[in-house]
């Protein structure tokens, strides 16, 4: 249920919350630019009596949340969230690109990359230090090593970093080194491990699991929403069809129709969604066109020395075409790179 407040007054609104509270829900406080919403969040069996609380002073009404993700959608939150990490604003009106090797495989790869990725203006350096691989005979990472020499590039070059955590016991770990913790899309439906990242206060990036609808997508978000964490960035990163040109079909219908049900933001990953780099550029630049709030993909300076994925990783000197003309179709349509 939410709860439409009619007054701004701050005793009304703590009202309100202490009284859900009191019914056993978790209240959620929304300001938005027209009105404050207080949701209530929690067992769906008792919803009727919160009826009750439009007797409270300075509540206009009370309303059922007819979506299942309650607080990922916009019946409860209006307002389009930008997530900020530093100086960087994801879901306002520049484009932000997160650019950077699939697995971080030594320190002067990862640093070639790095100054090679700044340069042409990304802003967040992505890169693995875990790796989850469908044989266990592939590279796998080189975990804390990989963290390390992360921060290390942020230092040296100012790029903030997403990398992935892979499990619940290992997010404190990569807390410490991480900027935007990555959920990739085989643990989209870990929801240990999304209930553990809700309850951190860093900006969390969930992919789509390959198999995913959109519903299942958002609820997934609605986890990490529903343990407190706010800062939740959306991924589109291709879902598996009965194609087999590429690696998966990049589902760009998913954009505007995630940002019509959800005020979170959404980023587009051409990488994996084609498996192909000469296809990363023209699906970059149809992601923004979709209305993406930004792209991340995959790049080496040596794609076929590459311990994983190099097939769809661009060259450093394709990034800074990419760049080059990323920019044109955001200007394009209405926003900035």
């Amino acid at each position: 249920m939410i709860v439409v407040m009619a007054s701004r007054n701050e005793e009304d609104i703590q009202r309100v919350v202490k009284k859900i509270e009191h019914y056993g829900y978790r209240a959620h406080l929304i300001r938005g630019s027209d009105k404050t919403v207080v949701a209530a969040v929690g067992d769906e069996r008792g919803k009727a009596r919160l009826q009750v609380l439009e007797a409270l002073p300075g509540v206009e009404s009370v309303l059922p949340i007819l979506k299942p993700f309650k607080l990922a959608g916009r019946e409860v939150h209006p307002d389009k969230t930008v997530v900020r990490v530093g100086d960087v604003e994801i879901g306002a009106t520049e484009v932000v690109v997160l650019a950077g090797p699939c697995s971080v495989e030594s320190r002067e790869q990862l640093m070639d990359i790095a100054k090679h990725v700044s340069a042409a203006g990304a802003r967040i350096l992505r890169g693995g230090a875990f790796k989850p691989r469908t044989s266990p005979y592939s590279f796998q990472g080189l975990a804390e090593e990989g963290l390390k020499l992360l921060a290390e590039a942020r230092d040296e070059t100012g790029l903030l970093i997403v990398t992935e955590v892979l499990s619940e016991q290992d997010v404190p770990l990569v807390a410490r080194y991480a900027d935007i913790l990555q959920v990739g899309a085989r643990n989209m439906q870990n929801y240990a491990l999304l209930k553990s990242l809700g309850q951190l206060r860093k900006p969390v990036f969930l992919k789509r699991g390959m198999m995913a609808t959109v519903q299942e997508f958002l609820m997934s978000a609605e986890y990490l929403l529903a343990n407190g964490n706010e800062d939740v960035i959306l991924c589109e990163r291709g879902i598996r069809t009965f194609e087999t040109e590429t690696r998966s079909t990049l589902d760009l219908n998913a954009v505007p129709v995630i940002r019509s049900l959800s005020h979170l933001p959404v980023v587009v990953d051409p990488s994996h969604g084609t498996g192909r780099w000469d296809l990363v550029i023209p699906m970059s630049k149809a992601a923004i066109a979709a209305g993406a709030d930004g792209v991340m993909v995959e790049v080496h300076c040596k794609p076929a020395e590459a311990f994983s994925d190099g097939y769809q990783s661009l060259t450093c000197e394709n990034f800074a075409k990419l760049m080059s003309e990323l920019g044109r179709v955001a200007q394009a349509v209405g926003r900035s790179l």
